[in-house]
């Protein structure tokens, strides 16, 4: 039988490489997990002060630097009052989300209020463009070209409004200040080296 004593860290007292070797290694075990859970939350909250309504674990998306990287999801969408309101009180900084609630109105006032669209996923890849849309008009009157047109680009923007949350998401929580408060409220121990020495069982990363 061999005996061996080794060194153990905080965080704190590690070197500065081995701080570097610690966060990698925190972004390729501790991001196994489901992220995105608060950021899709806020999603759907948005979206149902806008009239869309997703459908229950259908945001779907893949990032975040690949060709074809994106985000889209099912539900339905129609008219909901006082929307462009409800998404500037929640959000009032946000003026791309401002545009995309105006636009939504501005089509459906010019078919007062009416159109009906329901959104499915399509293809391979979870972007927007990897979707299909079937739009009516609760009229029964058949919907023009450039109307549908015009819905299908102000949900589609909505979907890529969706994948820049979700990355800003994913690099605030992969950030160095994000990853060291984390590891520091946490407790981790490291080598030297900064590779991890002990995770407490009750710890879900």
């Amino acid at each position: 039988m061999r005996e061996e004593s080794v060194k153990i860290y905080q965080f704190n007292e590690l070197s500065d490489s081995a701080k570097e070797t610690a966060r990698d290694e925190y972004r390729n075990i501790g991001m196994q997990y489901t992220w995105w859970d608060c950021a899709i939350n806020d999603v759907k909250e948005i979206g149902k002060l806008m009239g869309i309504e997703i459908d229950s674990d259908s945001v779907y998306f893949s990032g975040f630097w690949s060709q074809g990287d994106g985000a889209c999801f099912t539900g339905e969408y129609e008219y909901k009052k006082g929307s462009v309101k409800a998404v500037k009180e929640y959000a009032p900084l946000d003026e791309e989300l401002h545009k995309i609630a105006e636009y939504l109105v501005s089509i459906q006032k010019r078919h007062f209020y009416s159109l009906y669209t329901r959104v499915s996923h399509s293809g391979r890849y979870n972007h927007e463009y990897c979707t299909h849309f079937d739009i009516t008009d609760h009229r029964g009157v058949e919907v023009p070209d450039d109307t549908e047109e015009a819905l299908k680009d102000a949900l589609r923007d909505y979907m890529r409004w969706i994948y820049k949350r979700l990355e800003s998401e994913y690099e605030y929580l992969t950030s160095d200040a994000a990853i060291d408060e984390s590891i520091e409220v946490n407790q981790y121990e490291f080598l030297e080296t900064g590779k991890w020495y002990y995770i407490p069982a009750s710890t879900a990363l």
